[in-house]
């Protein structure tokens, strides 16, 4: 479906990528995973086709390079955050539909597909975070394209809307759909990748299967904690009495977990009495949200 030889992308005297080489077969659910800059996001521009590359890459046999517009039609893109006109989610969608030249049938067909038939009379602005996402995931379904292309699409959702986007993508791709993603989460990438591709500093170094990814990169887990604001402090005390390497960050605190140790900060919190809101495994490099997300 995929076939990248020697893709390489340079920028005046910085090579963000470097001789990349890779193939995705159809049905396949293929992940990107590397730090900032490590090439990700330029990869996924080029199979957009919306950024000049050097090197070969075809998108359901079509090349980029000579037609980028064919091949974009080929692809559903989802970025990381969609930004949309202010309109109800059924108006939106009839929008993309005329844009992408698509009958109409199929703004109900993906509206089914993402869960949000119940929601198509609401404002685009009255819309939690993981609906917006499961939008832009449906103005990507609707010319039912056979490749979907998802920037770090659940960098920004909570943890319940992460599960459900997982799930759905999940939905997709067992029916046939190929998907490549760029992600941090490695919980993320086991449930949505059938191989990892590794980049960094604009190479690819390493090509594996999901649960190889942690023990061949070293990768930590984080368990993600949430307390009421009257016992933070006391959890802090806690966590640093039993020697956690820890971090607050906003009403929640992250804390670093052995592989098999997941449920030891959990049990340390029941037995001093102090109350967990919701936790939530973290796996690989931790990049905190903020305060706003919590």
């Amino acid at each position: 479906m995929i076939i990248a030889r020697h893709l390489t992308k340079r920028y005046d005297h910085t090579t963000a990528l470097d001789d990349v080489s890779f193939v995705i077969e159809a049905g396949e659910a293929v992940a990107l995973w590397g730090a900032n800059g490590a090439g990700k996001t330029t990869t996924l521009r080029c199979l957009l086709g919306v950024q000049g590359f050097e090197g070969e890459l075809t998108v359901n046999g079509i090349q980029v390079s000579q037609n980028g517009k064919a091949a974009r039609a080929a692809i559903g893109y989802v970025p990381q955050e969609a930004a949309f006109y202010d309109m109800t989610v059924l108006e939106t969608l009839h929008f993309y539909a005329r844009l992408k030249k698509v009958i109409a049938q199929r703004v109900h067909d993906v509206l089914d597909q993402v869960q949000l038939t119940a929601h198509s009379s609401k404002r685009v602005n009255m819309l939690s975070g993981g609906m917006k996402q499961r939008l832009a995931l449906a103005v990507a379904l609707l010319a039912d394209p056979p490749v979907l292309v998802l920037d770090e699409p659940t960098a920004n959702l909570d943890v319940k809307a992460q599960r459900d986007f997982i799930h759905t993508v999940q939905t997709l791709n067992r029916a046939g759909k190929t998907i490549v993603f760029s992600s941090h989460r490695l919980d993320e990438v086991i449930a949505l990748g059938s191989r990892v591709l590794v980049l960094a500093e604009g190479k690819l170094i390493l090509e594996c299967l999901p649960h190889e990814l942690a023990e061949k990169l070293g990768l930590h887990r984080w368990l993600r904690i949430w307390v009421s604001e009257q016992r933070k402090d006391d959890t802090l005390k806690l966590l640093d009495e039993q020697g956690y390497t820890f971090m607050p960050n906003g009403r929640s605190v992250y804390v670093q977990v052995s592989l098999g140790g997941k449920i030891a900060p959990l049990r340390s919190l029941e037995l001093a009495s102090i109350p967990v809101e919701d936790f939530d495994l973290i796996d690989g490099e931790l990049v905190l949200q903020g305060d706003s997300h919590d």
